[in-house]
């Protein structure tokens, strides 16, 4: 069984399901990421500007630490990695990182409003679910 890690933003809603449907056809799918809620890193954000720390700093916090590296592990323990669009900036950061060495996939929820042509480091983008489990199954 081939395990995606899927990648987006926490404010994407369609993590569940998108991680739900890929489940139903097979894959091991980690996005328990998710589970921290929409505003997860808006708390943080707060939290850390309480204590006075700068952001420099707070990357390097325990708790930033510990999240990175549950990321860093799953990262690392997955066969393919699949973008979910829209998408933030961790989750470019990641996917970049992922596919330097394996096979990632982007899901576009939409045809972009604005071209870029740097989605072609990805093993291969799709416009729905079933073109993206067609490609998945090659790999």
């Amino acid at each position: 069984m081939k395990k995606v890690y899927l990648l987006s933003s926490l404010k994407n809603t369609s993590i569940p399901h998108v991680g739900n449907e890929l489940r139903e056809q097979g894959f091991e799918v980690f996005d328990d990421w998710y589970a921290a809620g929409y505003e997860a890193d808006d708390r943080w954000q707060e939290y850390e500007k309480i204590r006075g720390r700068s952001y420099e700093e707070a990357i390097y916090g325990h708790h930033a630490t510990d999240v990175f590296e549950f990321d860093l592990e799953h990262l690392m323990s997955s066969d393919l990695a699949v973008m979910v669009m829209p998408c933030g900036k961790s989750g470019h950061l990641e996917f970049g990182w992922f596919v330097k060495d394996k096979p990632g996939f982007v899901l576009f929820d939409k045809e972009p409003d604005r071209y870029d042509l740097m989605y072609r480091f990805a093993t291969g983008i799709a416009f729905s679910i079933e073109r993206l489990q067609q490609m998945m199954e090659e790999y």
